[in-house]
This record gives C-alpha cells, structure tokens and sequence, in this order.
C-alpha cells in the first residue's frame, strides 16, 4: 500500500484538530460564522460598534422582559436580522444570549479560554440573563405563584351574587387553596350550592376558557372595532395576530403579570352548580390588544 494515499487503506494522522485546540486555548479566532456584534480583518474578531450596540440592547431587553418570546417577536417585527441575513427568531435568540464570544472568550469543546477580541457584553449584564435562563417559564411561575395573591380575588362570586374569598389550609406540610362563598362563610349556610372550590383547579379552568375566547371571531371583531372607535390605527388582522399571540405568552409571564392581566380582561365571574359565567372587559380587550402589539424594537430597546 502507498502510504501517500489513504484511499489505499492508510490512515495519515492529521493534526489540524490538535493545531485548533491550541489556537482555541491561545484565544485566537479560528474562523466560522462571525458572531452579531463583530468584524474580522486580519484572522482577528475587532468589535463592529453599530452591531455590538445591537447585542447589547439584546441583552438588556431581555432582562427587562424576562421572556424570549416576547423578545422575538419585537425582534422578527422590526425585521432584526443578522449579517448574514436571518431574522432574530427565537432559535437564534437563544443563541446570542448563549455565546460566551460576548464575554471576550474563546470555547473550545464547552471550555472557555480568554479571548484575544474585546468583549460586548459585561459580566454583570451576562450574569443578570443567566440568571433568568436558568429555570424554565413554567418553573420561574410555578416558584412565584405561592407569594402571588389569588389570580382570582375580587372577581368570583357564587350563585347568590355574594363573593368568593380565597382562603387556604396546610395538610401534613403542604398548602391547598380554595375559593370560599362569603354567605356560607359568615352563615355557614349548607343550602349553598357552591360553598368551597379548590383554587388551582378553577383557576386553570378559567384561564382555559379565556385563552379560547380571545381566539374567537367574535371577541376579535369586538376588540378590533373598539380600537377603531378609539381612533388607532390597527387592522383586523393585526389584532388577530395580538391575540392569537397571547396565549403562546402566557406561559412566559410571571404570576404578578398574569394576576394583572386577568383583572385587565375579566369583569367577573359568577359561579352556579352546574355552569360559569364569564363576562369580559371590552376596554381591558383593547388595551391588551394594544400591549401586544409589536414596537419597533429600536424603540423599545431604549
């Protein structure tokens, strides 16, 4: 076998990997995509000072809304893209706001080397979205919910009009929340047909139910006429996209957020034995529209 020719069979040891690694460890930048933010002249990253301004104010939005789908779309709204020309999606998002280049370092195999390129982004700022992205929307909601006061307080009542007061009670060290009729509350009357329900359970019922109201046609046109009477200029189409994009944001929110949304939408709901009644906020309909709305994120990023 020719030694010269690995299609003969012979394997030639190639050490460009080990070449690489070194190099990584030196922190030089070996080439690939260039990051958002940077430049490359001479085999060196030299920070592009437009583009870094714009991962900066990444970062910083990202702190101030604490979710990355909300993020995004101010993002593809504004037609963020990067200098290759992808939009800022979430999926690319999530991977500036995961790029330790930022910090001025070089990775190699998920170990970080000092970098011979400035950094973007302050440790402090890095820190603050790490911060965030540890835990999960779900996990961060799930943590703040027992400090949170009942998503439905002051807006429940039972069959005879009298409200529904959350209360709750500990069992063998674990909390249980419950909604409780004030009449059989001070009366301790048993003919009330509701007297107790447990909180989490209507609670996930009621925001069910409003997540599919807000995607009707119906409540759509509602809200989209009343903005019109109120002067702004939206079509009804972009409402539909507001509120079709709420119920992919609600997951994100924190429970405080949550708690004032559904006081935003939610007249009030009345509780009978075998149905309930929701009566929504037309003005709160409008003025969530008009949250939802994506801003240019220039603006928003100020």
């Amino acid at each position: 076998m020719d030694a010269d020719h690995p299609e003969n069979g012979v394997l030639i040891p190639c050490r460009n990997t080990d070449k690489v690694a070194a190099s990584r460890k030196r922190g030089k930048w070996m080439g690939g995509w260039t990051p958002l933010g940077y430049e490359v002249r001479d085999r060196k990253l030299l920070v592009h000072e437009v583009d870094a301004e714009r991962v900066r104010a990444i970062f910083r939005r990202f702190v101030q809304l604490k979710s990355a789908t909300r993020l995004a779309r101010e993002l593809v709204a504004a037609n963020e893209r990067t200098r290759y020309g992808h939009l800022l999606d979430k999926g690319v998002l999530y991977k500036i706001l995961n790029n330790r280049v930022y910090l001025g370092e070089a990775v190699h195999k998920g170990t970080s080397y000092p970098g011979e390129h400035e950094p973007i982004v302050d440790r402090k700022l890095w820190d603050q979205v790490h911060t965030i992205l540890k835990e999960s929307p779900r996990k961060r909601a799930g943590n703040a919910r027992a400090q949170t006061p009942a998503l439905l307080k002051g807006l429940l009542f039972g069959p005879d009009g009298a409200a529904m007061s959350p209360t709750h009670t500990r069992k063998s060290g674990r909390l249980y929340r419950y909604y409780i009729s004030q009449t059989a509350l001070k009366q301790g009357r048993s003919d009330c047909p509701v007297k107790l329900v447990p909180a989490a359970e209507l609670e996930r019922i009621i925001i069910d139910q409003v997540r599919l109201l807000l995607q009707t046609p119906e409540v759509i046109v509602q809200t989209w006429r009343a903005l019109c009477k109120q002067t702004v200029e939206v079509s009804e189409a972009e409402v539909r996209s507001a509120l079709l994009g709420f119920d992919e944001l609600w997951d994100e929110l924190f429970p405080a957020e949550q708690a004032r949304i559904v006081e935003l939408l939610i007249e009030r709901i009345d509780m009978h034995a075998d149905r309930m009644d929701i009566t929504l906020k037309i003005l709160g309909l409008t003025s969530l529209s008009a949250e939802l709305q994506p801003h240019p994120f220039q603006e928003a990023a100020e």
